[in-house]
């Protein structure tokens, strides 16, 4: 036993870690390559379909598969870091996911293509977490505010690019090489990762199965439901019934089940850390808005506005320089400025730019939708850094590995239900506006077409009403949804007052704490 012991790799000192450099590129390749997926695949579902002999309805499984897959087990990459040594499981979720992206880009039908796919976010599932759980673990918290600056560009950068990266592949080469990207930046990740990843010590702590197969069952059945809500008509449909039924079933028996066992899956005695707690809750509001508002621009671009798809990703693609430049400049603020000043002004900026979309309309040029989208990129830029750094500034190193992957896994949830309410909302006020225009159309509407285009049809100039009654209940109900992502990012601002100051920041920030090394 105490061979085994002194053969234990000791813990990082985050004051003392050699190629700290190279450690953090390598770990935001693999960072930026797993998050690039979760957006790059959607524009190419078309290509796809027709290549793999898909229906429109089956194709969307190619996506479902994935964001399952990665949703279940998220949570259980903090165990089998602690379990099997977090460098280990790192080089495995990369060699993995870059193994099956290069099968999914060979597929030959749907069926294989799903199977890959399930299996690309199984192993991708563990890379943000970890690599977040890394970041923070080799830099001193003086400077988490730095790791966690770039960290947070890679999480921004992936879906703000991975349409527009997404259409140019699809549309120059093919569809395949949405997945062959990923094997050139995965064999650079997997390089560093294994000369330069320090070990972490193993534990040989039990497995909380019952506990682990309450949370699969609930998340599982959430992102299914909401990830199949729209199509299916949510609750008009007997299958999002069972699914919401099983998602709070395993909430609650997950609860219940932390709660009193004696050895849980999740020590709940982490949640009582303040700021991890209203950590999450912000991090998931920022899923809603960054990846709900992608959701919404790119169809109202295209249907409203006319844009071709590459237009649509070079007119959005200000959002994530805005994103960028903020991060990198608040990496050095946080040493100077309280973090929580910094969330208030992330959440106000973002809040002025969803008001700024709250006034599109059909007739105007893409000026403000550049201009809105820098703030908005400024805005989120502001919040993500100073909540993924307050959100484990008070932490115990031993729950870290645990915290990293529920801020990951209440990102994406964030983003599948803020896309699952604006869609909603969006298609139920398209059909409630569209019904209140065409109620005020009369045979004055009718003729006045009729005369100002000579020769036109009764048919010809009810179509053409129609056409403008449609379009205008469409940006209508944009602008809605618009506004209603302004009031949940301003209700999320007294959240604020709940955050504690780091301790390096109350001591000046001039001292560096010593602390021990991390071991857990």
């Amino acid at each position: 036993m105490a061979e085994a012991a002194d053969k234990q790799p000791k813990g990082i000192d985050p004051h003392n870690v050699p190629h700290r450099a190279l450690i953090m590129a390598s770990l935001m390749l693999a960072v930026i390559m797993q998050v690039l997926d979760t957006t790059i695949a959607n524009v190419a579902l078309p290509d796809m379909r027709a290549d793999l002999g898909a229906s429109r309805d089956t194709i969307n499984w190619v996506l479902t598969s994935y964001i399952v897959a990665a949703a279940i087990v998220t949570p259980l990459s903090g165990w089998l870091a602690n379990r099997f040594g977090r460098r280990e499981i790192f080089m495995v979720a990369v060699i993995g996911f870059v193994v099956f992206s290069m099968l999914c880009g060979i597929a030959w039908s749907l069926d294989v293509m799903v199977i890959f796919r399930l299996m690309q976010g199984v192993f991708g599932a563990a890379i943000v977490p970890l690599a977040q759980n890394f970041m923070l673990d080799i830099n001193p918290r003086e400077k988490h505010g730095q790791a966690m600056a770039m960290f947070g560009a890679g999480i921004m950068l992936g879906p703000i690019i991975g349409p527009t990266l997404g259409g140019y592949l699809t549309e120059v080469i093919n569809w395949r090489w949405v997945f062959y990207i990923n094997v050139p930046l995965g064999m650079i990740a997997i390089a560093g990762s294994a000369f330069f990843l320090p070990e972490t010590p193993k534990k040989k702590i039990g497995f909380d199965f019952f506990g682990f197969a309450a949370l699969a069952v609930a998340i599982g059945s959430l992102q299914m439901m909401l990830d199949r809500g729209s199509d299916l008509d949510w609750f008009a449909s007997r299958e999002i019934w069972i699914e919401a039924a099983l998602a709070i079933s395993g909430f609650w028996v997950f609860l219940v089940w932390i709660l009193s066992a004696k050895k849980p899956f999740l020590e709940p005695k982490m949640f009582l850390d303040r700021n991890l707690s209203m950590g999450l809750l912000f991090i998931f509001v920022i899923g809603i808005i960054l990846l709900a508002s992608l959701a919404l621009l790119p169809p109202m671009l295209s249907n409203i506005f006319d844009y071709p798809t590459l237009t649509t990703g070079l007119v959005m693609s200000p959002r994530g320089v805005g994103a960028m430049i903020m991060m990198l400049l608040i990496g050095r603020l946080v040493k100077v400025i309280d973090l929580r000043i910094l969330v208030v002004v992330g959440l106000s900026l973002t809040a002025y730019s969803l008001h700024i979309m709250s006034t599109f309309s059909p007739q105007m040029g893409p000026k403000w939708i550049i201009i809105s989208g820098v703030i908005q990129g400024f805005g989120l830029g502001s919040v993500f850094v100073p909540i993924s750094t307050l959100a484990f500034a008070t932490l115990a190193p031993e729950y870290r590995g645990d915290g990293t992957a529920l801020f990951s896994l209440l990102r994406n949830i964030g983003s599948s239900i803020g896309i699952s309410i604006v869609t909603a909302l969006l298609t139920h006020n398209i059909a409630v506006n569209h019904s209140e225009i065409v109620s005020a159309i009369n045979p004055q509407n009718l003729s006045g077409v009729m005369n100002g285009a000579s020769g036109m049809s009764r048919e010809a100039a009810l179509t053409v009403l129609n056409n403008l009654a449609t379009q205008q209940a469409a940006m209508i109900s944009y602008v809605d949804d618009f506004k209603f992502m302004m009031w949940v990012t301003l209700a999320a601002i007294p959240l604020v007052f709940f955050l504690r100051k780091p301790d390096y920041q109350n001591s000046g920030g001039g001292q560096k704490p010593q602390g021990a090394p991390v071991t857990e």
